[in-house]
């Protein structure tokens, strides 16, 4: 779920997972049907026909350096646009507009090579020129720029070449491209439609030609009959219908008013996973790179989480076992950082293991230095899975003496009010990223000011700069291992989060609804199936 940022008139879309609800990483089956159980098909494909896709929020826009691109913003940008790179079923980053992007050997500089005669919906080309003029708008805007700092100019070096020198090594860059969550920056838009800046009637180079747009109700686009790969996409058209209540969404999926559905909402996982009539898939065991993570935002900059005791006595005082059990009934896993077992950067990372009893004893001596009872307020989105969520943190913070008032706060203002420092703690969902490096203007210190904060818990421990900047220079992979395992073991220290539970992403569909986790490279390879609820619908074909 995203969030429009007001302060720049737009939002973000590398703020794709912000938001008060709960979400995930990749796909993996735990139920469906005998045909195709993991939304994987190896029958012949079928041309023809409409797919409806329900989605569990709606997308502001379609521009990629205004959009939120959340979920719901990713499927837009994979309908009409297409990603510079893919990320392949292996992890690697593979070639996808692009035909190659090599670094030199220090990283310092990047060629992306396109491939030839491309064209977008409009007939003008998606040449050097197209990708240069993308990047630099993308360099240029208030919420994507913070992100490519390091970029110090993008060259057209030839007529389908792209020179991007950096000021400093830049290892993962080639993952901000694989066009998936975080990575926005990887979708090219019709240059003079993205200078326009407007956010609809997007024109891209995908598999769907944009046809309609009622915000709030639906989104279609139509097959586009002279995509530049061979044979796709199969479908006529797609719709996309936003249904915010997650029954609703769940009702609509299994009434066939929708074809497939996606889902963060831990009790609508369960149903579907129990429902063997349905194809299904979910990330809960299966992560590429690392997992949206449930948590609490604290303001590390304001009374009272600028107090070091107060955020233990509030890590020790919620207990992510007891959250995962009574919130979630077992679906989404605990969690005591931003990494999970099972991903290499996972490692004990010393977070307050849960102790009330001491967690009471902190805030009295806290009361006793300061003279005052530690008070706060706890935003949230006001539906009422998250509002159980904040109550249930509400009621355990105050059994450790603390104070606390919720806040509902719309999903639409909810990322403005975290950016803008006008929190103490809110309930928050982030971090679902290909590669860490992609939460590097969230952590970093270096994007903290006193108006406008993208590092918006507001940390400023000066190891936190050294261990990213080492997670994102080094060449070894075990060096970056460690670099994160580092970043782990100081989120643990500093507390700028409350962990509550790793979130999981599932995704469900009627029967005839083939082939949904199976996309593959140009080359024709395996790649990456869902990420975070992100499907991509240039391979989907209906049994019909």
């Amino acid at each position: 779920m995203g969030a429009g940022v007001a302060v720049v008139g737009t939002s973000g879309g590398l703020l794709a997972a912000c938001s008060s609800g709960s979400g995930s990483g990749s796909g993996s089956s735990t139920s469906g049907t005998a045909s195709h159980p993991n939304g994987i098909s190896s029958a012949t494909p079928k041309k023809g026909g409409s797919l409806i896709f329900g989605t569990e929020a709606e997308e502001v826009g379609f521009s990629p350096t205004k959009g939120t691109y959340d979920t719901t913003g990713i499927l837009y940008a994979r309908t009409v646009f297409d990603p510079l790179a893919i990320l392949a079923a292996d992890g690697s980053v593979q070639p996808y507009l692009a035909k190659s992007i090599t670094p030199n050997t220090d990283y310092t500089v990047w060629t992306i090579t396109m491939r030839p005669n491309l064209v977008f919906h409009n007939n003008a080309p998606c040449d050097g020129a197209a990708v240069a003029a993308n990047l630099n708008a993308q360099r240029s805007a208030a919420l994507t720029g913070p992100a490519l700092t390091t970029i110090s100019a993008v060259s057209v070096t030839g007529p389908l070449e792209v020179t991007v020198t950096m000021s400093s090594p830049w290892v993962p860059f080639n993952y901000f491209l694989a066009g998936g969550i975080g990575g926005q920056v990887a979708f090219i838009a019709e240059p003079t439609w993205l200078a326009s800046g407007s956010q609809t009637k997007p024109i891209g180079t995908g598999p769907f030609v944009f046809e309609s747009w009622n915000p709030n109700d639906h989104f279609t686009a139509t097959k586009n009959p002279h995509y530049w790969r061979p044979g796709f996409p199969y479908l006529d058209s797609i719709t996309y219908k936003p249904i915010p209540d997650p029954d609703q969404l769940l009702a609509s999926l299994k009434s066939g008013s929708v074809d497939i559905m996606h889902t963060s909402t831990s009790n609508v996982t369960a149903s579907l996973r129990a429902d063997g009539s349905l194809a299904y898939i979910d990330d809960s065991t299966k992560v590429a790179g690392e997992p949206d993570m449930a948590c609490v935002l604290l303001n590390l900059s304001e009374a009272p989480f600028d107090n070091i005791k107060v955020r233990q006595a509030a890590a020790m005082a919620v207990s992510s076992a007891q959250y995962s059990k009574v919130i979630t009934n077992g679906v989404q896993p605990p969690s005591n950082g931003p990494f999970v077992s099972g991903t290499p950067y996972f490692a004990p990372t010393g977070y307050p293991a849960p102790n009330p009893t001491k967690a009471a004893q902190l805030i009295k001596e806290v009361q006793q230095e300061t003279g005052k009872p530690v008070t706060l307020v706890i935003n949230h989105v006001p539906d009422p899975a998250t509002t159980r969520e904040a109550e249930f943190v509400q009621q355990q913070l105050q059994t450790a003496g603390m104070q606390v008032t919720l806040a509902p706060i719309q999903q639409a203002n909810i990322i403005n009010t975290a950016l803008l420092g006008k929190f103490q703690a809110q309930m928050w969902r982030q971090f679902g990223a290909v590669d860490p490096d992609l939460n590097y203007i969230f952590w970093s210190p270096t994007n903290i000011n006193s108006v406008f904060s993208i590092n918006m818990a507001r940390n400023t421990d000066p190891n936190m700069q050294a261990a990213l900047i080492k997670g994102r220079q080094s060449t070894n992979q075990a060096d970056r291992t460690a670099a994160y395992q580092e970043v782990g073991r100081l989120m643990g220290s500093d507390i700028p989060y409350l962990w509550t539970a790793r979130s999981v992403w599932s995704v469900a569909a009627q029967p005839k609804v083939e082939n949904f986790n199976n996309p593959t490279t140009p080359e024709g390879s395996g790649a990456y199936g869902m990420i975070s609820g992100a499907v991509w619908p240039t391979q989907i074909w209906l049994n019909t």
